[in-house]
């Protein structure tokens, strides 16, 4: 498995995004194409609103219960992590953190989350700047 960095961290799912998306994008096409050409609009603007449902709620669901599921993961561990580092509870300051401050926290390494969490309070880091703050990456190969 590759090393996983700030510039590769992303991932992609290959029958989701690069099998059933564009099947789907070629079919929805297909419809709004025949609707405006054929003489049967209707039967074909049908067909075409139901695709975009089928794609809004694959795309909806998909997000909806991995990431909700991921962020709440995310956060157990990151309580986990520095309460086992510090002896204190990540709980009296959570808070004062976003969402994407905490799941960029989890790629630092316990050797640099502390000092990191010091520095985003102080300092209100965003997420992004504190991926690229990450001296040694510690990667998350299990991500959604």
């Amino acid at each position: 498995m590759k090393i996983q960095t700030y510039y590769n961290h992303i991932r992609f799912y290959t029958p989701h995004h690069f099998i059933y998306y564009p099947v789907l994008i070629l079919f929805l096409a297909a419809s709004i194409y025949l609707a405006v050409t054929t003489e049967d609009h209707l039967i074909w603007t049908f067909i075409s609103v139901a695709f975009v449902f089928l794609f809004a709620l694959a795309y909806m669901l998909r997000q909806h219960y991995a990431l909700t599921l991921q962020n709440r993961i995310v956060r157990l561990e990151m309580r986990y992590r520095y309460f086992t580092l510090t002896g204190k509870r990540f709980e009296e300051f959570e808070y004062k953190l976003t969402d994407d401050q905490i799941f960029a926290l989890r790629f630092a390494p316990d050797n640099e989350l502390v000092p990191l969490v010091e520095d985003t309070l102080k300092n209100s880091l965003t997420g992004d700047a504190i991926k690229k703050a990450i001296v040694h990456w510690k990667a998350d190969y299990h991500r959604v």
